[in-house]
């Protein structure tokens, strides 16, 4: 039993012996799976290689194929095997490579072309068909890569993967790597949307950094399509006429995989309109346009959208990803905005450099005018305002400050001061007409102009004084006013008084004046009857004296001088009643009555409130009534008595 297995163990010991001959002599060499092998070729008949770094033609040196995992089994003292991992790119980021070999750059490329080369793992194919040393277009995405690192070096965000490099080397890919680090060129460009805040959205402005210069006079170079899938596909951007330089298409919200040797980015923000304003674009790159403002309005031209220059159509309110790079974006508010003629205020953005307007009036005072002008300007005649002035600012202080300043200035010297503050209203009104048509020759609509009050500069007092002098007279004025109402008052309250009086004694003078009726009534009756007994005393006189002269003369006689007597009396009681006697009777009924008045209303007989209107007295109609009588009397005597 011993011998058979020391036999055993003599086979295991000679094939281990042999395995490490092999091993040693590089006939047999192991690979592992997440290993590459570079093949380097010793020695052979060919010779060594004459141009190039790898012997494409079986040539001492390194060979293009590489090994993969596993036992190889190689001619001995012929081939040595260098074994390397793989090339590794996490996910989410970007390798790069760089070609040691191939065709050099021509002049004026920066990158190699790589339109014919389909890939990296085929080195053979890469020198056949032309491939070019240095950094290529062509980048690698995340996974694993079998890259013969004897042609090209692979640089990753977290290594460089290359055979032995010389101290030059080195330092060209250090260098390389510093500056893809500061371009951030090993992670995609991503550009997001930030969240609760739009005014911050950004957008990319692309640099492409290989290819044909641009044309003369081009600031940008033009955009030629989407074939190059945004930068992504560098071959297809310059087949398609992509050229170097600052690119006028932008990329917005989305991940790029952009090789940062070929095109570097550049973030701004997206160009926001808002509400209340329209954008006028002034365009520096495009082809010459036509001019659409007309040839009788030579301040600049108006083309269309596209074009080279101030663009026709406005921009409305919204947000725009605009290159600005590509042009500029003039703001012209499209809802009234305030000009404010005063220091440290102001009305909007266009006033701040507004002061107060020095006038010179016709007195030699010199106040100084605040002044608040309302301005509306039409959004579709928006790009003739920035063709013609460049913009809504340059307009206030180059044209609107001296037009409005100087119209002032003109109507002052044609006014006092104390004139120019009393006809403010009558200033203002003509202001607004006048100054109307002059800013319709601007393409502006002016609305109001407000007037402030006139106030001195400072350390003169001159003003100051006139306006105190004002106060005062019109302080005067106000007083005699006031004093005129007061008097008015009064008057009005003694006449109240009077009314409230005569209305308190209404009701007794009424039914004096009604006792003064009937009596007047009741004396009219008593003469009529007294007149009718007269007749009736008459008339059987008669008949009695016509009895007796049938029966005698003497008792027709004795009859008659008794009816003459009765007759008599009665004529002397009607006699009584009229004339003189009935107005006697009157005022004696009259002041009769007034007594018994003026003892039950409590009242002094002579009014202590002297009531206006003698119509509306009592007293004084009692007074006139009594002097009527009296006057009668004193006629009646005058007649009677002889003349002579």
């Amino acid at each position: 039993m011993s011998s058979p297995l020391a036999g055993l163990v003599v086979i295991a010991a000679v094939l281990l012996a042999v395995l490490l001959l092999l091993l040693v002599s590089g006939v047999v060499k192991y690979i592992p799976n997440d290993r590459i092998g570079v093949v380097e070729k010793l020695w052979s008949s060919s010779g060594s290689v004459q141009s190039g770094l790898l012997a494409l033609h079986g040539e001492a040196g390194l060979q293009p194929e590489l090994r993969r995992g596993g036992f190889h089994f190689f001619a001995p003292f012929q081939y040595r095997v260098h074994i390397h991992p793989m090339v590794s790119v996490t996910q989410g980021t970007i390798g790069y490579v760089f070609a040691r070999d191939g065709i050099d750059l021509p002049a004026g490329q920066t990158l190699a072309d790589n339109s014919r080369i389909a890939d990296f793992r085929d080195v053979r194919a890469f020198l056949s068909n032309g491939g070019q040393k240095g950094p290529q277009r062509m980048i690698l995405r995340e996974g694993t890569h079998i890259i013969n690192p004897a042609l090209f070096v692979v640089m990753t965000e977290e290594a460089t993967y290359s055979m032995s490099l010389d101290a030059k080397e080195k330092v060209y890919y250090e260098q390389m790597r510093g500056l893809l680090d500061e371009r951030g060129g090993f992670t995609p460009v991503v550009i997001k949307e930030t969240t609760g805040s739009h005014d911050s959205d950004q957008l990319a402005v692309v640099t492409v950094q290989d290819g044909p210069g641009l044309v003369k006079d081009e600031l940008l170079a033009p955009d030629v399509g989407d074939t190059h899938n945004a930068f992504q596909e560098p071959e297809k951007f310059l087949a398609a006429g992509g050229r170097r330089g600052r690119q006028e298409r932008v990329l917005v919200e989305g991940t790029y995989f952009i090789n940062r040797l070929f095109a570097t980015v550049e973030f701004i923000k997206k160009t926001v309109i808002p509400v209340g304003y329209v954008g006028v674009v002034v365009s520096y790159t495009g082809h010459k346009g036509t001019d659409l403002s007309g040839t009788e309005y030579t301040h600049g031209e108006l083309v269309e959208s596209g074009c080279r220059g101030v663009w026709r159509d406005p921009l409305m309110p919204g947000k725009y990803a605009f290159n600005t790079y590509a042009g500029k974006i003039e703001l012209v508010p499209t809802t009234n905005f305030v000009l404010m003629w005063k220091s440290g205020e102001s009305g909007s953005n266009f006033d701040k450099n507004l002061r107060e307007i020095t006038l010179i009036t016709k007195d030699a005072f010199e106040p100084q005018l605040p002044l608040s002008v309302v301005v509306h300007i039409d959004y579709r005649k928006a790009p003739m305002v920035v063709q013609r002035f460049g913009n809504v600012a340059q307009l206030v202080e180059q044209t609107l400050d001296p037009m409005v300043s100087s119209y002032f200035k003109n109507v002052s010297q044609t006014k006092t001061f104390i004139e120019l503050i009393q006809s403010r209203s009558e200033l203002q009104a003509n202001a607004s007409d006048d100054m109307r048509q002059r800013f319709q020759a601007y393409s502006l609509e002016f609305q109001e102009v407000l007037i402030g009050t006139p106030k001195p500069q400072e350390g003169d007092n001159k003003i100051e004084n006139i306006m105190a002098q004002l106060r005062d007279r019109q302080i005067a004025r106000e007083q005699v006013e006031t004093f005129a109402q007061k008097q008015i008052a009064a008057d009005k309250e003694r006449e109240l008084n009077e009314a409230e009086q005569r209305a308190a004694k209404q009701k007794e003078l009424t039914g004096s004046l009604v006792d003064i009726s009937i009596k007047e009534n009741q004396g009219a009756a008593s003469v009529k009857a007294a007149e009718k007994r007269r007749q009736e005393i008459e008339a059987l006189a008669q008949a009695e004296r016509f009895k007796q002269e049938m029966e005698g003369s003497g008792r027709a006689s004795a009859i008659r001088s008794v009816g003459e007597a009765e007759a008599a009396a009665i004529q002397a009681k009607s006699e009584a009643m009229q004339g003189e006697g009935a107005d006697k009777q009157l005022m004696q009924t009259v002041m009769l009555r007034l007594a018994e008045a003026f003892e039950a209303a409590k009242v002094p007989l002579v009014p202590q409130v002297q009531m206006g209107g003698a119509d509306n007295n009592a007293f004084s109609t009692l007074l006139g009534l009594m002097s009527a009588i009296k006057a009668r009397e004193l006629t009646a005597v005058v007649e009677t008595e002889p003349h002579g």
